[in-house]
């Protein structure tokens, strides 16, 4: 502690505040995680920790270094395990960024006073039905609900009008999802905004008697293929994905949009937020506002993740329906409650 205390007081009597700050943060006068070049530019290094598909951020990674000359350095995990993490580490967290698939695990974080506030610059390029009321992260990618069918099972006319059909006697042993994955609670936790706890619980305890689990959304897509169940209830890229490369798990499966603002037509906000406590701010801004730009957009609409990009006016990958067709519900990101979520599911036996 005393080592600490005199460093401190020969930076400051030795350098400006920032150098002091950036001294002691590393210990050398030329850090690692600096958090500007002399040009005024992000530089240095940063981790993120990433709960989106690897091979996207990878991308977006790649793009960013390339122009900035940033390093990053990428720790990989689900949406609550990383959420849980930064949580526990609190102030300590060595993470600089915290990217999501879905909103639920950053509002968790959000709600522990963790993130700092997103640039402006990055806030004016993403539309304020993509980001929480809070701004205090923001989205990057989006993805549909959407309910694949076998299309020899099932005819245009018998499909549900409704997400909330699937609770009904008719569809008992017909559908199917992944209920431990945070993508199924995603949608769980919109239901739980737009139509409250009561319709919400039943819902769920209707889902329990007809539905039937698979581990993962692709998993239950591949069941619909397979003819195993009817239909089920996943996000729209795992189909695209798959009618993009062989088709072989999806020759069978045709996908349906809910619209009307249904609740199973819920657009899922995929997360990128700052933490407090960056090393390096100026770089983690820096990328935060890169992936939600121009460049970062394009990874979305020309690459092979069939995300919707939602940022910086680029349209989506031109397979995908467009987004103001899905006539999605509004649903404020920065009101999803996973916590709450995963108690209902599990009351119901679903988790």
């Amino acid at each position: 502690m005393k080592i600490r205390t005199n460093a401190l007081a020969g930076i400051a009597l030795a350098a400006t505040a920032a150098l002091g700050l950036a001294a002691c943060g590393s210990g050398s006068s030329t850090p690692a995680a600096s958090t500007a070049a002399a040009d005024g530019k992000a530089s240095g290094e940063i981790t993120v920790y990433n709960a989106q598909h690897e091979s996207l951020t990878k991308e977006w990674v790649d793009a960013f270094t390339a122009e900035t000359g940033v390093k990053v350095t990428l720790r990989q995990g689900d949406d609550t395990e990383m959420s849980n993490q930064i949580i526990q580490e609190g102030a300590a967290s060595p993470a600089d960024v915290f990217l999501t698939e879905n909103s639920p695990a950053m509002a968790q974080v959000e709600n522990a006073g963790l993130f700092a506030d997103v640039d402006k610059g990055t806030v004016d390029q993403v539309p304020a039905e993509f980001r929480p009321s809070t701004n205090k992260w923001t989205g990057i990618a989006a993805r549909s609900t959407v309910l694949v069918y076998d299309k020899a099972k099932l005819s245009e006319d018998k499909l549900p009008k409704s997400m909330l059909d699937l609770a009904k006697p008719e569809w008992k042993g017909k559908w199917a999802a992944s209920p431990s994955g945070a993508d199924f609670q995603a949608i769980v936790s919109a239901l739980l905004e737009l139509k409250g706890e009561a319709a919400t619980d039943e819902w769920l305890k209707g889902m329990k008697e007809n539905f039937k689990a698979y581990k993962g959304n692709s998993t239950a897509m591949k069941a619909v293929n397979a003819g195993e169940v009817d239909a089920a209830l996943i996000y729209h890229y795992y189909y695209y994905g798959d009618q993009a490369k062989t088709g072989e798990n999806s020759k069978n499966v045709t996908p349906y949009f809910f619209k009307n603002q249904d609740p199973g037509a819920f657009v899922s906000v995929s997360g990128g937020g700052v933490l407090k406590s960056s090393k390096n701010a100026a770089a983690a801004q820096a990328f935060l506002k890169f992936i939600t730009g121009k460049k970062g957009q394009e990874v979305l609409q020309k690459g092979t993740s069939f995300e919707y990009a939602i940022a910086s006016e680029v349209p989506a990958n031109e397979k995908l329906v467009p987004i103001k067709d899905l006539q999605a519900p509004t649903v404020d990101p920065a009101k999803l409650n996973s916590q709450k979520v995963s108690e209902m599911m599990t009351k119901a036996g679903l988790l």
